[in-house]
């Protein structure tokens, strides 16, 4: 079952050609773990069977279903924790003392995978800022992954991914029981709005935002890819909201007209007042 150097290459090229995610020489081995149960799935006997019908055939639903595989979803409830804390400290009573007037407030979570992300942010919302009850606050949670965002629209977690990341007091508050799994509550589900949004093509027309997180997402593409996803971010987030990126990503090279935030252990950006 494994794949060739040439049919690896055809994918490196159909990811890239699709998501502007680039999957590097050493990821062969990758390929074949995701892409061996789509093959078997799809009713294929090898994975040279399926690049072989993705080369002669123009399924869009099979050319999806291989790109959405080989994109990684790695994601736990209030990952890395200092950034959930320094929005509750910090960034939250900063942007509601601004917002006062208007009492709107527009956050996004960019390749929101299976949920967790969206939903620790209702979560935090929900605890320690009672006062947002009587604004609106729309959370939008994206991801090219039409499969991934049915799981997150869901809500329902594994034993596993219950434990890593949400305080026992959350689980027990806000999610039921559902034989060896959790779901969450559906009001605060229904806080969420989830939508196909596939980072590297034409965006739908988004809100302003006055938060945007797309952590850990950055580091799959190519320098060019970055810096059009960068501009396209400037556009969309307001000249005093906040970009949150993953510890090892960086505005840094990429797109000059942001700034770093530095609070406490956590790095945002901003836009650079000219």
């Amino acid at each position: 079952m494994a794949i060739t150097a040439s049919e690896f290459d055809y994918i490196q090229r159909l990811v890239l050609d699709q998501s502007a995610i680039v999957l590097e020489d050493d990821k062969q081995y990758l390929a074949e773990s995701r892409l061996l149960p789509l093959a078997r799935r799809e009713g294929f006997d090898s994975l040279t069977s399926l690049v072989a019908c993705l080369r002669t055939k123009t399924s869009a639903g099979l050319h999806r279903k291989v790109v959405e595989a080989m994109t990684t979803n790695e994601t736990s409830f209030f990952r890395d924790f200092h950034p959930f804390e320094t929005l509750r400290k910090s960034i939250l009573p900063e942007l509601m003392a601004k917002r006062a007037g208007s009492r709107e407030l527009n956050i996004w979570s960019a390749a929101c995978s299976s949920g967790q992300e969206p939903y620790s942010l209702a979560l935090l919302l929900r605890e320690h800022f009672p006062a947002l009850s009587g604004w609106s606050v729309r959370i939008i949670a994206t991801d090219l992954s039409v499969d991934i965002l049915t799981r997150a629209r869901e809500g329902r977690y594994s034993q596993l991914e219950v434990n890593r990341g949400l305080p026992a007091s959350l689980l027990v508050k806000y999610f039921r029981q559902q034989g060896t799994d959790w779901q969450i509550r559906d009001d605060i589900r229904s806080s969420i709005e989830f939508q196909i949004l596939n980072l590297a093509e034409t965006w739908p027309l988004l809100p302003r935002m006055d938060m945007v997180w797309m952590r850990n997402v950055l580091i799959y593409f190519g320098l060019e890819a970055k810096r059009q996803i960068m501009g396209r971010v400037r556009r969309v987030l307001k000249e005093d909201g906040f970009l949150f990126l993953g510890g090892a990503e960086t505005t840094f090279n990429v797109d000059d007209a942001f700034e770093r935030a530095q609070y406490e252990r956590t790095t945002c950006y901003r836009i650079r007042k000219t």
